[in-house]
């Protein structure tokens, strides 16, 4: 399994989870795991994904996000776990 983290991150307004999640379903990747929060009118949500079965090349997806984020009014970027693990170690 090849595993990625989303994060998005913005204004709350209605239909980030919606449109996201959709633009997910609609190119075969799986949510694992996701948290969101709310603190006074920001919005965060971080995600693991599957992104074994995707037909697109990975940074093409990268960008579709950067994309849908824009329309949206927040900031949604995909990293490789593995990637984001070697990021993050201290």
């Amino acid at each position: 399994m090849k595993r990625a983290v989303i994060t998005v991150v913005g204004k709350d307004c209605v239909g980030i989870i919606a449109k996201t999640c959709t633009y997910l379903a609609e190119n075969g990747i799986n949510i694992l795991d996701i948290s969101q929060t709310i603190v006074k009118e920001f919005f965060n949500m971080m995600m693991i994904v599957d992104v074994t079965d995707i037909d697109k090349d990975f940074l093409v997806v990268a960008n579709e996000l950067e994309e849908l984020g824009k329309k949206i009014g927040v900031s949604i970027k995909i990293q490789r776990e593995d990637i984001f693990d070697m990021m993050h170690r201290i």
